[in-house]
């Protein structure tokens, strides 16, 4: 027997006295050769089906499933593809290029899937709004059984694409995985991109929470996110719940933009032309209804604070606003009258600002005449209140604002618009009915109690003035813009003042009595009673034809006629002046005011005056006093006062 043949009968011999060595042996080296040989992609036809069963969708591992056992079992799949819902034309929803999936193989034992780490490399999500409600996100699951539980998520070169076709919005976004901020294991996600918002084109970039945090009973998604349109921008941080559904958020949003009116295609809410502004607020949603609350910030040169909410889900969108500002600058209200705020030239305030030739005004123009959009007078409701505490305007004695805005189906009412000047107030109810082609509206105001003195306070021989001005102004007209409306007008509009006093200078000065103005700039002014002082308008195609003008002191009496034509722009009145004193060098000739209202001219008819002239050489030829005579003043005859309301 040979050495060989001798070791094999031993061996045979001890297995034979131990046969469940034998058994032992046999398997492992049966389960050797399965492990070695075990193909794990016989396990993706179960895999693909078990998924299609609990989401209702198709599902295919198109390369290698690959499976390590161990305490932590490692599952890697390649090319996956998860199909979309139905209704979409689109097929896929989702795809990686790899998944890989670490699963504790304990709980896998007892039907729960635990999973401490996903990885996912170039993964591919669409998620797309259902016209009919919903979106693809929403699973027709097929089973019940125990959710998976994910711990960590870590992805590359992903992307995330978003589309609502029926709001004309499509994002596209590139998403990846960054380092874990200290103290936790959850790596956060880094977001850039961008797409068309409501038509909109715009740029994203920003950070968010895991989205493994959507997975929670209560979920709170921490966003930091930054976004541009043309030029506006917003930074939104704090928490959403429920992103995919935006049924509820708590976010500080901070905007800023050249003109709030660009705010109109990305929220659908119409706002007027504005200089630059920066706001900052907390925003949030109730329901159909999103709040921006608390916010404050400028817009131009004005600080603005309050709340707006709009409330969606109507006919039309509704806006409700309180807002306050306790300096207001007047230039920056130009954009609610169809003007343009005027900007500094850093682009802030009075000055330069980016052109809009389309807002300014034509020519030597002076009323606005830009159009009001209609499409934007029917796009919402609205009910706004907007109170100025301190109204900054240097060439206009403004105290402070009170404006109550009311918008309901193309229907527009201020109501009231009331302003503090010079010590007293100037209100107008004005009603814009924006329902047909041209725009019919109404003004019905009223001036009460502005101080004389105040209201022109640049003008030294008017600062001491005493008196108190009202009046009254009730007129309609057609029209598309400010100019339109005022030169299309029919109605009333009178103003005067009761008793008071004013320069005796200036009304010398009114008067061309040289005498007795170098009299009192040698030896000082001096206060002149005034009777009355009104003029009352009839207007009628944009033309203010003047029934009575009139002002009455003392010393003298101004009477007045003509016209202003609001049409055109332009001043036609004749004042003439007829001091009460005696005065030999009284020149009575009318005082024109004439021009347009950007260039208006005041001054003396000076033909008349060449007129007089040439009498009092004649005169003189002849005789030096009867000269004079031609310059004597014999007063406009009895002191007495005006009769009607302008006098009491």
């Amino acid at each position: 027997m040979t050495p060989q043949e001798l070791a094999s009968s031993h061996a045979f011999a001890a297995v034979a006295r131990h046969p469940w060595w034998s058994a032992a042996a046999v398997l492992a080296a049966a389960i050797v050769v399965l492990v070695l040989a075990w193909d794990w992609n016989w396990f993706k036809g179960p895999v693909e089906r078990i998924v299609q069963a609990r989401t209702q969708r198709s599902f295919e591992i198109g390369g290698d499933l690959d499976v390590k056992p161990g305490r932590v079992t490692l599952v890697r799949a390649d090319a996956l593809q998860l199909g979309n819902a139905a209704w979409s034309e689109h097929p896929g929803m989702a795809s990686a290029e790899r998944l890989e999936l670490r699963l504790q193989t304990l709980p896998l034992l007892i039907g729960r899937v635990r999973a401490p780490e996903i990885r996912l490399t170039k993964p591919r999500l669409l998620l797309e709004a259902n016209p009919e409600g919903g979106g693809n996100w929403d699973f027709a699951t097929g089973g019940d059984g125990d959710p998976i539980r994910l711990r960590r998520l870590w992805i590359d070169d992903g992307r995330l694409r978003f589309l609502d076709a029926s709001h004309k919005t499509d994002i596209d976004l590139a998403v990846s995985s960054s380092k874990p901020p200290p103290g936790t294991s959850v790596a956060p996600i880094g977001i850039a991109g961008g797409g068309h918002w409501k038509g909109a084109a715009f740029e994203l970039e920003g950070h968010a929470q895991s989205p493994l945090a959507l997975q929670d009973d209560d979920p709170s998604y921490r966003i930091d996110l930054q976004a541009r349109a043309g030029d506006t921008r917003a930074h939104a941080r704090g928490e959403l719940v429920d992103p995919l559904r935006l049924q509820g958020f708590d976010l500080r949003l901070k905007l800023s933009g050249q003109d709030l009116e660009d705010l109109y295609p990305l929220i659908g809410i119409a706002l007027p032309p504005t200089p630059p502004y920066t706001l900052d607020g907390r925003f949030s949603r109730d329901d159909d209804t999103w709040h921006y609350d608390g916010f404050s910030g400028t817009v131009g040169d004005s600080d603005l604070a309050g709340s707006a909410s709009v409330t969606v889900g109507g006919t039309r969108p509704y806006l409700r606003a309180d807002l306050v500002s306790k300096r207001l600058d007047f230039d920056d209200l130009a954009g609610f009258v169809g003007g343009t705020p005027r900007l500094d030239a850093d682009g802030s305030g009075d000055g330069g600002g980016r052109p809009e030739p389309d807002r300014r005004n034509s020519g030597n123009r002076v009323l606005p005449d830009t159009p009001y959009e209609l499409d934007k007078l029917r796009a919402m409701d609205a009910q706004v209140r907007l109170r100025a505490l301190r109204i900054n305007a240097p060439r206009l004695p403004l105290d402070g604002m009170d404006a109550r805005l009311k918008l309901e189906a193309g229907v527009l009412q201020l109501q009231p618009l009331d302003f503090g000047v010079a010590g007293g107030h100037v209100r107008a109810d004005i009603h814009m009915d924006a329902r047909q082609d041209t725009i019919r509206t109404r003004v019905d105001g009223e001036v009460r109690s502005l101080d004389l003195g105040k209201l022109f306070p640049d003008v030294r021989l008017t600062q001491d003035a005493i008196g108190k001005i009202g009046g009254s102004l009730k007129i309609s007209g057609t029209g598309n813009s400010v100019a339109q409306i005022l030169g299309s007008a029919d109605g009333d509009v009178a103003i005067g003042m009761g008793r008071g006093q004013i320069s005796n200078l200036l009304l010398e000065y009114a008067g061309l009595d040289i005498a007795e103005a170098l009299r009192f700039l040698l030896t000082g002014d001096r206060k002149v009673p005034i009777r009355c002082a009104f003029g009352d308008f009839a207007v009628k195609d944009g033309i203010m034809d003047a029934r009575t003008l009139a002002f009455d002191t003392t010393d003298t009496l101004i009477v007045g006629k003509g016209n202003i034509n609001l049409r055109e722009e332009t001043f036609d009145l004749e004042l003439r002046p007829r001091p009460k004193d005696r005065s030999i060098l009284a020149l009575r000739s009318p005082l024109v005011l004439e021009g347009t209202f950007r260039d208006p001219d005041f001054h003396p008819d000076m033909g008349r005056l060449g007129v007089r002239g040439a009498i009092a050489l004649t005169l003189g030829s002849i005789a030096p006093p009867a000269a004079l005579l031609a310059m004597l003043e014999l007063g406009g005859g009895q002191d007495h006062d005006c009769g009607g309301q302008y006098a009491k």
